[in-house]
């Protein structure tokens, strides 16, 4: 009897075991989409795409939250070569579970207002940020550019497994997923029922026409090779390429303009990923002047900082064509060095999360969905903000 008993305490232990990793997210496993393979929705390196997915109960069995994983972007054929054979551009290598924190959280006191929600991330195979779309495969290199068809095929695998009644739905991402979120946030609109209440949240994504430290728009050229390369200009929303050239329509700046979604920005002014890579990318600063300034803003010299807040306002001043002067959409602007604040819990709505106004992230985002209450708010100039925690990540 004490062999059977702690047996029979074992498989209580092992079943509450169990039940916790479900109600943390932390084993989740990996959706793969074979049926896309008919349509040439695949990854760089010809595999189908992918997802996680965490199935929504209760009061949110009718609403789904679709994630877009980030990973910055590939513009010729050599960057794009060295994603194929990594899992950022094929599902072969891909984690086959993973778990879900931050927006994505399944745990009540840490996602209050979408943890029972039908949850996914989208895996990042493509390297466009989901825009891609060229028929002819490369010989040499076997790549294929499919960003919007992997997008589409994901989406119809969502509408088949109940999302086309959606009740409420979010289309979200973080960094190259953040600007997908508002690349493809109106069409995402256009597939669910008119009765829903469907917004977007992109964080870390709104990357700005920026100028770099010699007085140039080396991001305006990446992005430019990122959109010829992949066929992106006919994915890209047609509102923005009807009145400029495609490669601008890259930018957020552009396509909020005309946006008709409503739309949340979680980013930082003084977003990390932004200040390496659009004021002071490496092709620029040959020298390496900037390279401690943008490992530590503490580190930066008074010219450099100045620099830095010159960039604020570039970045602010971007914001006010299609997002600050809209009232149907909200912002958390705050002064941290970080890149993506919203799939971790210690920035989404921990104790120690950033706060603006006093108010954390998750619960701006929270109450600016379900209309409680608006959330519209620019931090103050760094380093002013004492809750700032670094967080500096691509993903």
């Amino acid at each position: 009897m004490g062999d059977l008993s702690r047996f029979g305490q074992w498989c209580y232990f092992l079943v509450y075991m169990l039940l916790l990793l479900k109600i943390e997210g932390a084993s989740i496993p990996i959706t793969i989409v074979e049926t896309a393979k008919a349509r040439g929705a695949v990854c760089l390196d010809g595999s189908p795409p992918a997802y996680h997915y965490d199935k929504g109960y209760g009061t949110g069995a009718n609403n789904w939250i679709v994630h877009m994983e980030g990973g910055g972007w590939c513009d010729d054929l050599e960057s794009c070569s060295q994603r194929k054979d990594t899992y950022k551009g094929s599902s072969l290598k891909m984690e086959k579970t993973m778990g879900f924190s931050g927006i994505l959280g399944g745990k009540q006191s840490a996602n209050p207002d979408f943890y029972n929600w039908n949850r996914i991330k989208i895996k990042y195979c493509d390297g466009s940020s989901f825009t891609g779309d060229v028929e002819v495969v490369d010989a040499k290199t076997n790549l294929h550019f499919r960003g919007e068809r992997i997008w589409q095929a994901v989406i119809d695998d969502l509408l088949a497994k109940g999302m086309r009644n959606a009740q409420n739905a979010i289309l979200s991402g973080c960094s190259a997923g953040g600007l997908a979120a508002i690349l493809h946030c109106d069409k995402f609109r256009s597939l669910l029922p008119a009765s829903a209440r469907v917004k977007c949240v992109s964080d870390a994504g709104f990357f700005i026409h920026g100028k770099d430290v010699a007085g140039g728009r080396h991001i305006e050229n990446f992005f430019g090779s990122v959109v010829r390369l992949h066929g992106s200009a006919k994915s890209l929303p047609a509102s923005c390429t009807a009145k400029m050239r495609p490669e601008l329509c890259f930018f957020p700046q552009y396509v909020a303009q005309t946006m008709r979604t409503p739309l949340f920005l979680i980013n930082s002014a003084y977003d990390s990923w932004q200040i390496k890579n659009v004021l002071a990318p490496s092709a620029v600063d040959k020298k390496g002047s900037w390279k401690s300034c943008k490992l530590d803003l503490k580190k930066c010299s008074a010219a450099q900082l100045q620099t830095v807040q010159d960039f604020r306002t570039q970045f602010i001043g971007a914001l006010s064509g299609g997002v600050t002067n809209k009232p149907a959409n909200g912002y958390f602007i705050n002064s941290c060095y970080a890149h993506c604040q919203s799939g971790s819990l210690a920035t989404w709505l921990a104790d120690k999360s950033p706060v603006v106004s006093n108010t954390k992230i998750g619960k701006a985002v929270g109450d600016w969905f379900y209309d409680r209450a608006t959330f519209q708010k620019i931090d103050c100039p760094y380093p002013c903000n004492p809750t700032c925690v670094k967080i500096d990540s691509d993903s």
